[in-house]
Protein backbone atom coordinates (compact mmCIF):
# COMPACT_ATOMS: atom_id res chain seq x y z
CA UNK A 1 0.00 0.00 0.00
CA UNK A 2 1.17 3.49 -0.58
CA UNK A 3 -0.93 6.48 0.16
CA UNK A 4 0.00 10.24 -0.92
CA UNK A 5 -2.05 13.13 0.76
CA UNK A 6 -3.72 15.64 -1.76
CA UNK A 7 -4.40 18.27 0.78
CA UNK A 8 -4.05 17.46 4.45
CA UNK A 9 -5.63 20.78 6.02
CA UNK A 10 -9.84 21.22 7.33
CA UNK A 11 -12.85 23.05 5.68
CA UNK A 12 -11.25 26.00 6.68
CA UNK A 13 -7.40 25.20 6.45
CA UNK A 14 -7.30 26.42 2.81
CA UNK A 15 -3.14 27.28 2.82
CA UNK A 16 -3.27 23.61 3.23
CA UNK A 17 -5.74 22.37 0.64
CA UNK A 18 -8.61 19.72 1.82
CA UNK A 19 -7.42 16.42 3.21
CA UNK A 20 -7.48 13.67 0.65
CA UNK A 21 -5.28 11.27 -0.56
CA UNK A 22 -4.42 8.26 -3.36
CA UNK A 23 -4.25 5.32 -2.13
CA UNK A 24 -2.62 2.04 -4.35
CA UNK A 25 -4.11 -0.82 -2.54
CA UNK A 26 -3.79 -3.72 -4.39
CA UNK A 27 -4.77 -3.18 -7.96
CA UNK A 28 -6.73 0.24 -7.65
CA UNK A 29 -5.68 3.87 -7.35
CA UNK A 30 -8.36 5.17 -5.03
CA UNK A 31 -9.35 8.23 -4.01
CA UNK A 32 -10.20 8.98 -0.55
CA UNK A 33 -12.27 12.13 -0.28
CA UNK A 34 -13.10 14.75 -3.14
CA UNK A 35 -13.57 18.36 -1.57
CA UNK A 36 -13.63 21.31 -3.50
CA UNK A 37 -9.74 22.13 -3.64
CA UNK A 38 -9.11 18.25 -4.73
CA UNK A 39 -9.76 18.53 -8.66
CA UNK A 40 -7.73 21.46 -9.07
CA UNK A 41 -4.87 19.52 -6.71
CA UNK A 42 -4.98 16.48 -9.39
CA UNK A 43 -5.08 18.61 -12.62
CA UNK A 44 -2.19 20.74 -11.36
CA UNK A 45 -0.08 17.86 -10.00
CA UNK A 46 -0.93 15.77 -13.18
CA UNK A 47 -2.75 12.93 -11.20
CA UNK A 48 -6.33 13.12 -12.45
CA UNK A 49 -5.57 9.37 -14.92
CA UNK A 50 -4.26 7.94 -11.72
CA UNK A 51 -7.98 8.11 -10.18
CA UNK A 52 -10.07 4.79 -11.16
CA UNK A 53 -11.67 4.25 -8.23
CA UNK A 54 -13.49 6.66 -5.62
CA UNK A 55 -14.50 6.59 -2.17
CA UNK A 56 -16.07 8.99 0.71
CA UNK A 57 -15.96 9.39 4.07
CA UNK A 58 -18.75 11.90 3.86
CA UNK A 59 -20.68 14.31 1.96
CA UNK A 60 -19.47 17.64 3.62
CA UNK A 61 -18.13 20.04 0.88
CA UNK A 62 -14.61 19.74 2.24
CA UNK A 63 -14.97 16.15 1.20
CA UNK A 64 -16.99 15.64 -1.96
CA UNK A 65 -17.37 19.39 -3.13
CA UNK A 66 -15.68 19.07 -6.42
CA UNK A 67 -16.59 15.23 -7.08
CA UNK A 68 -18.86 16.17 -9.55
CA UNK A 69 -16.11 18.28 -11.51
CA UNK A 70 -13.35 15.20 -11.50
CA UNK A 71 -16.47 13.23 -12.77
CA UNK A 72 -16.94 15.79 -16.14
CA UNK A 73 -13.41 16.18 -16.61
CA UNK A 74 -13.06 12.64 -16.89
CA UNK A 75 -15.88 12.07 -18.78
CA UNK A 76 -15.37 14.99 -21.41
CA UNK A 77 -11.87 16.44 -21.54
CA UNK A 78 -10.30 12.94 -21.36
CA UNK A 79 -12.94 10.74 -22.71
CA UNK A 80 -12.08 8.15 -19.88
CA UNK A 81 -13.27 4.77 -18.38
CA UNK A 82 -16.22 5.84 -15.70
CA UNK A 83 -14.50 5.66 -12.64
CA UNK A 84 -16.23 3.20 -10.03
CA UNK A 85 -17.61 4.80 -6.92
CA UNK A 86 -17.27 2.29 -4.05
CA UNK A 87 -20.71 2.80 -1.51
CA UNK A 88 -20.21 1.43 2.25
CA UNK A 89 -24.52 1.18 2.51
CA UNK A 90 -27.51 1.53 0.31
CA UNK A 91 -28.35 4.48 2.18
CA UNK A 92 -25.05 6.43 1.36
CA UNK A 93 -25.04 5.31 -2.12
CA UNK A 94 -28.72 7.21 -2.11
CA UNK A 95 -27.92 10.73 -1.03
CA UNK A 96 -24.45 10.33 -2.98
CA UNK A 97 -26.18 9.86 -5.88
CA UNK A 98 -28.88 12.66 -4.89
CA UNK A 99 -25.75 14.64 -4.46
CA UNK A 100 -24.83 14.47 -7.54
CA UNK A 101 -27.70 14.20 -9.61
CA UNK A 102 -28.39 17.88 -9.15
CA UNK A 103 -24.73 18.67 -10.85
CA UNK A 104 -24.95 16.14 -13.34
CA UNK A 105 -28.39 15.16 -13.73
CA UNK A 106 -27.39 11.67 -14.51
CA UNK A 107 -24.64 10.26 -12.39
CA UNK A 108 -24.76 6.94 -14.26
CA UNK A 109 -23.41 8.30 -17.17
CA UNK A 110 -20.09 9.59 -15.41
CA UNK A 111 -19.33 6.81 -12.57
CA UNK A 112 -20.09 3.35 -11.82
CA UNK A 113 -21.40 3.22 -8.23
CA UNK A 114 -20.60 -0.69 -6.42
CA UNK A 115 -20.72 -1.94 -2.97
CA UNK A 116 -17.99 -1.58 -0.72
CA UNK A 117 -18.15 -5.78 -0.02
CA UNK A 118 -17.28 -6.42 -3.65
CA UNK A 119 -13.59 -5.08 -2.34
CA UNK A 120 -11.60 -7.67 -0.26
CA UNK A 121 -9.70 -6.12 2.19
CA UNK A 122 -11.59 -2.85 2.84
CA UNK A 123 -13.50 -2.52 6.35
CA UNK A 124 -16.09 0.34 6.54
CA UNK A 125 -16.68 1.24 10.15
CA UNK A 126 -19.93 3.29 10.09
CA UNK A 127 -19.34 6.41 12.18
CA UNK A 128 -22.48 7.65 12.16
CA UNK A 129 -23.24 11.20 14.17
CA UNK A 130 -19.89 10.93 15.87
CA UNK A 131 -18.60 14.19 13.55
CA UNK A 132 -21.81 16.09 12.99
CA UNK A 133 -25.21 15.15 14.84
CA UNK A 134 -27.81 13.35 12.45
CA UNK A 135 -24.95 12.86 9.51
CA UNK A 136 -23.64 9.90 7.91
CA UNK A 137 -19.66 9.33 8.22
CA UNK A 138 -17.48 6.46 7.67
CA UNK A 139 -14.15 5.57 8.46
CA UNK A 140 -12.26 2.99 6.97
CA UNK A 141 -9.81 0.52 7.41
CA UNK A 142 -7.34 -1.24 4.35
CA UNK A 143 -5.82 -4.68 4.84
CA UNK A 144 -2.54 -6.28 3.01
CA UNK A 145 -1.40 -9.42 3.72
CA UNK A 146 0.93 -7.97 6.26
CA UNK A 147 0.27 -4.44 7.16
CA UNK A 148 -2.71 -2.19 7.47
CA UNK A 149 -3.64 1.65 6.68
CA UNK A 150 -6.48 3.03 8.44
CA UNK A 151 -8.04 6.24 7.10
CA UNK A 152 -10.54 8.04 10.17
CA UNK A 153 -12.30 10.51 7.89
CA UNK A 154 -14.07 13.06 10.38
CA UNK A 155 -14.29 11.77 13.44
CA UNK A 156 -14.77 13.40 16.87
CA UNK A 157 -14.89 10.29 18.93
CA UNK A 158 -12.28 8.03 18.18
CA UNK A 159 -13.03 4.90 20.44
CA UNK A 160 -15.52 3.83 17.91
CA UNK A 161 -12.75 3.04 15.31
CA UNK A 162 -9.93 2.11 17.79
CA UNK A 163 -12.30 -0.56 19.37
CA UNK A 164 -12.79 -2.04 16.42
CA UNK A 165 -9.04 -2.79 15.40
CA UNK A 166 -8.53 -4.03 18.79
CA UNK A 167 -11.21 -6.79 17.96
CA UNK A 168 -8.95 -7.47 14.91
CA UNK A 169 -6.65 -9.61 14.43
CA UNK A 170 -3.06 -7.96 15.05
CA UNK A 171 -0.91 -6.87 12.54
CA UNK A 172 1.36 -4.05 11.68
CA UNK A 173 -0.67 -1.00 11.49
CA UNK A 174 -0.51 3.16 10.23
CA UNK A 175 -3.12 4.98 11.24
CA UNK A 176 -4.35 8.60 9.74
CA UNK A 177 -6.66 9.93 12.04
CA UNK A 178 -8.07 13.88 11.66
CA UNK A 179 -6.86 15.79 14.44
CA UNK A 180 -7.50 19.42 16.03
CA UNK A 181 -5.68 21.18 18.66
CA UNK A 182 -8.71 23.11 19.90
CA UNK A 183 -10.94 21.04 22.93
CA UNK A 184 -13.95 22.85 22.39
CA UNK A 185 -13.92 21.59 18.90
CA UNK A 186 -16.79 18.72 18.73
CA UNK A 187 -16.43 17.61 15.05
CA UNK A 188 -12.70 16.09 15.33
CA UNK A 189 -10.54 14.39 17.70
CA UNK A 190 -9.11 16.52 20.40
CA UNK A 191 -5.01 15.23 19.90
CA UNK A 192 -5.04 14.28 23.47
CA UNK A 193 -7.92 11.73 23.17
CA UNK A 194 -5.25 9.91 20.86
CA UNK A 195 -3.07 9.76 23.22
CA UNK A 196 -4.10 6.45 24.62
CA UNK A 197 -4.19 4.75 21.42
CA UNK A 198 -0.66 5.17 20.32
CA UNK A 199 0.69 1.95 21.52
CA UNK A 200 1.81 -0.37 18.71
CA UNK A 201 0.53 1.88 16.09
CA UNK A 202 2.65 4.35 13.61
CA UNK A 203 0.23 7.49 14.29
CA UNK A 204 -0.45 10.54 11.93
CA UNK A 205 -2.36 13.36 12.57
CA UNK A 206 -4.51 15.13 9.48
CA UNK A 207 -7.03 17.77 8.95
CA UNK A 208 -5.65 20.53 10.29
CA UNK A 209 -3.65 23.75 10.51
CA UNK A 210 -0.24 22.03 11.49
CA UNK A 211 0.81 25.66 12.91
CA UNK A 212 -1.63 25.20 15.60
CA UNK A 213 0.21 22.46 16.92
CA UNK A 214 1.17 22.10 20.70
CA UNK A 215 4.72 21.78 21.73
CA UNK A 216 3.53 18.85 23.88
CA UNK A 217 1.73 17.14 20.69
CA UNK A 218 3.58 13.76 20.36
CA UNK A 219 1.24 12.80 16.97
CA UNK A 220 3.33 13.17 13.90
CA UNK A 221 1.45 15.48 11.13
CA UNK A 222 1.49 14.16 7.58
CA UNK A 223 1.95 17.79 6.34
CA UNK A 224 5.33 16.92 7.78
CA UNK A 225 6.09 14.07 6.02
CA UNK A 226 7.29 14.47 2.65
CA UNK A 227 7.10 11.01 1.95
CA UNK A 228 2.94 11.42 2.34
CA UNK A 229 2.39 14.11 0.52
CA UNK A 230 1.73 14.17 -3.29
Amino acid sequence: MQIKFLGTGGAFDTDYLNSAAILEFRSLNLLLDCGFTVYPALVQKNLLHKVDHILLTHLHNDHSGSLANLLLHKSILDGAKRPLILYPNEQFKQQLYTFLEIQLKDPDKYAEFVPLDQFEGITAVDTYAYHSEGYQTFSYIFDSEESRLVYSGDLAKPEILFNKLERMPPKRTCVFHDITFEADNTGHTYYKKLLPYMNGVDMFGYHCDPTKSPDDNPIRLVFYQQDFMA
